[in-house]
């Protein structure tokens, strides 16, 4: 890995050999009126224009990306998981703020790393730069395959379950084909708003950022008024039955956790940001408090509202919470959280295919998610192929089994990127960092990230070892598909034809380095 200076930022060039198309392979030919050049410029006709991803964020898109992903449907549903591992309504409460400040914490770290590291990807560049290609082969083998298009398929399920059941009678089930069909279309609709335009994403995003903090500031209210009218016996003997086992504890944190999941995402999209040294603090610094005191107040008005059996039993206990709160206002709630669901899978789909691209740049991934669309100026490839894999995560019925079997996995990959910052710490003294953390904090995130991946393996041992085993099948791809040099000339021609193929179907070009010509 071959380091340059350039001015403030620090710019990571790959080993040009971990390629797994060769490096034969040949470009489309030029297209007259605008076309695609060997090179990968544009010809508009006035001069030429650098084929890569525009700088199209700045901080308020940012804060809108961070809360469009953690303000998804998590908090209107989440609440359940927590509160029947713990067994008390206080110590639910508690864990919710705990699970916010870790978060902080978490997104201190990655303040740091996104500024010292400004490359797009996340988690898959910290884990490439400190631990080398396998190991960040092996992030993004199981990002790919299960955390990325279960996701969007469950987010896809939910909005369209929150679109139908309004009107469905009561008792009645929206049918299963229906629920596909709808999110398949909304999965669909998402990644070609993506790939026509971001400018167009993060503008939606913002509408969707006030409408989310919109009704979540409803709930809060309802539960206020709910308390000052009287409404506080369900805060009475708040930790009594507390559950004190430590695996149950760790598996409360996994629940809660979930609903704040999405504080790294912005680093997914570094070099879209306008002055990232800036604008990416900036918006964690903004985003993660918000989101900790608003989760924490809207779980109080939940507690006074319903009773801990009623949270229980609900599957959607924003709804159950307006219907026994709201009176004839109920209606608003599903449609709200219908919101949110769609803005959080709109913004889902568009950092994930970043991971991708720049996955395909390293030379993990077909060469063809590293194009971008020429007119758009878009990740168009990577954003069709993670839509084609949540199709089929749409029709799979495990995928929730899936998601439980790799979710450990997930927090271990997220550790593993924190302690990179120890890492470059050690190896990297000199390298700038205008966001720099005291040591404890990173320290304090994996030890407690590693208490909460020990300690389940001893509750649910079975899905841990499933999700260790999906994560080890991604070995022989490595080897096969990225170690392997010397492969067959015919499987290359083949590759190098289904490149040149999807390269006229989506209009692309490899995008352009800062330093080429």
């Amino acid at each position: 890995m071959v380091l340059k200076q350039r001015g403030a930022a620090i710019e990571l060039h790959s080993p040009t050999e971990d390629v797994l198309v060769s490096p034969g392979t040949e470009s489309l030919p030029p297209i007259e009126n605008g076309a695609i050049a060997g090179s990968g410029t544009i010809d508009g006709g006035g001069g030429n224009e650098r084929v890569k991803m525009k700088k199209e964020l700045g901080l308020l898109e940012g804060v809108a990306i961070i809360l469009g992903i953690i303000f998804g449907s998590g908090i209107f549903i989440s609440p359940k998981g927590v509160l029947q591992e713990v067994g008390a309504v206080g110590t639910s409460l508690v864990i919710w703020v705990t699970c916010g400040l870790l978060s902080m914490i978490g997104a201190l770290c990655y303040a740091e790393l996104g500024t010292a590291i400004p490359k797009s990807g996340g988690d898959y560049a910290y884990i490439y730069e400190a631990y080398g290609p396998l190991p960040a082969f092996l992030y993004l083998w199981d990002a790919t395959v299960i955390f990325v298009p279960s996701t969007n398929a469950i987010m896809g399920l939910t909005f369209a379950s929150y679109v139908f059941q309004p009107l469905f009678a009561a008792g009645c089930s929206v049918p299963t084909i229906g629920l596909q069909l709808f999110a398949a279309v909304t999965i669909c609709l998402l990644t070609y708003i993506n790939a026509y335009d971001v400018r167009v994403t993060t503008k939606m995003q913002n509408v969707f950022m006030f409408t989310k903090i919109g009704a979540l500031v409803l709930v809060i209210i309802v539960g206020v008024v709910w308390m000052s009218l009287g409404g506080t016996e369900n805060f009475e003997n708040a930790f009594e039955n507390t559950e004190t086992d430590p695996g149950k504890l760790a598996v409360a944190f996994y629940s809660g956790i979930f609903s704040y999941a999405g504080w790294n995402y912005l680093n997914f999209m570094t070099e879209e940001l306008r002055d990232p040294y800036k604008n990416l603090p900036r918006a964690i610094y903004i985003s993660l408090p918000l989101v900790t005191g608003i989760y924490v107040l809207a779980n109080m008005a939940y507690v006074a509202v319903l009773s801990p059996q009623q949270i229980l039993s609900s599957d959607a206990i924003a709804v159950t919470f307006a219907q026994k709160a709201m009176g004839w206002g109920a209606f608003v709630m599903p449609i709200l959280v219908a919101i949110s669901a769609f803005g959080g899978l709109s913004v889902h789909i568009m950092t994930s295919s970043r991971m991708c691209f720049v996955g395909a740049r390293n030379g993990h991934m077909p060469e063809i998610l590293f194009h971008i669309n020429v007119n758009r100026y878009t990740s168009m490839p990577s954003l069709v192929f993670l839509c084609l894999l949540s199709l089929l995560y749409l029709f799979i019925s495990d995928v929730y089994v899936l998601i439980t079997y790799s979710s450990i996995v997930e927090s271990f990959f997220i550790m593993l990127s924190v302690s990179a910052v120890l890492y470059f710490r050690y190896t990297r003294p000199d390298i700038n960092r205008p966001i720099k953390v005291q040591l404890w904090v990173p320290t304090l995130f994996v030890i407690i990230c590693a208490f909460l991946i020990v300690v389940p393996c001893y509750v649910a041992p079975y899905e841990v070892g499933m999700g260790v085993l999906l994560t080890l099948a991604g070995i022989p791809v490595y080897y096969v598909g990225v170690a392997w040099k010397n492969k067959p000339e015919s499987f290359e021609n083949v590759l190098r034809r289904a490149t040149q193929f999807c390269q006229k179907m989506f209009m692309t070009a490899k995008e352009e380095n800062d330093d080429e010509e």
